[in-house]
């Protein structure tokens, strides 16, 4: 069965990060499962999302135009709410993540590594920057979720799960790998590293091998190259948002998924 393009911005409301950008964001998401597949429609928002057992693998707007009826042709539909949705479009948070990474494709901030005071909650640097961690909490923005609040409000309730805080500074504390990456091993699905990647997953990569655990972090395309995924991320000074082939060339020291 052949592949659907997650269209974002053209059937229904966007609510996530950069409206602008959402008309022409294509996601190329994987072909609908033969077995043990169930769309559940979401009536309030005229959404479908199709399921594979309990992952949601791709969205709809419904009602179906005639490609997407022929791709779920067979497969049982019932009313339900996609759940979870943080931000309330219809679109479940694993989903939601992908076109958001998109747009960061779009928008191309430059890598630019500087400390900065930011508004609180839902504060960001200048969207013409960022560095890797900027790259995963605008992407998981555009689903609804704030990091720089979640982890804010972790760190105070589990001071001592971040032994790498110094000071509890929301402006920053949310912008390091290592701070981030004690959120995600406390509240995100952990993936065996190397196996089953799907789009929008969040990887942690061991760019310095001569220190001791990650230094940066991306989110794995739904593009491959050589039939490995690219990674969207910030890599570093001269660079921009861009996908490249870092799966297999450096070591994933953790791989998340978010349900």
């Amino acid at each position: 069965m052949r592949g659907f393009l997650l269209l974002v911005g053209v059937a229904y409301a966007d609510r996530g990060i950069y409206p602008e950008l959402s008309a022409p964001v294509e996601a190329e998401l994987a072909a609908a499962p033969v077995h043990g597949a169930e769309l559940r429609i979401d009536t309030k928002h005229a959404m479908a999302t199709l399921y594979a057992g309990p992952d949601p693998q791709k969205t709809y707007p419904d009602p179906l135009d005639a490609a997407a009826a022929r791709e779920v042709a067979g497969v049982p539909r019932r009313n339900a709410v996609a759940a979870p949705d943080h931000d309330d479009d219809g679109i479940v948070v694993r989903l939601d993540i992908v076109p958001g990474m998109k747009k960061l494709l779009l928008n191309r901030a430059s890598y630019h590594e500087a400390y900065r005071g930011l508004a609180y909650p839902g504060g960001d640097v200048p969207r013409t920057e960022g560095v890797c961690t900027d790259t995963i909490v605008r992407s998981l923005r555009n689903a609804g979720i704030d990091l720089q609040r979640a982890v804010h409000d972790d760190i105070i309730a589990a001071r001592k799960a971040y032994p790498m805080v110094d000071k509890v500074d929301p402006n920053i504390n949310h912008r390091r790998v290592k701070t981030l990456l004690v959120w995600f091993l406390r509240h995100a699905k952990s993936i065996t590293a190397g196996a089953d990647y799907q789009p929008g997953d969040i990887v942690f990569l061991d760019t310095f091998p001569a220190k001791e655990g990650a230094e940066h972090v991306g989110l794995v395309s739904d593009r491959k190259r050589d039939g490995m995924p690219l990674v969207v991320n910030n890599w570093t000074d001269g660079y921009v948002d861009v996908e490249l082939p870092l799966l297999g060339a450096i070591r994933v020291t953790n791989h998340f998924r978010l349900e």
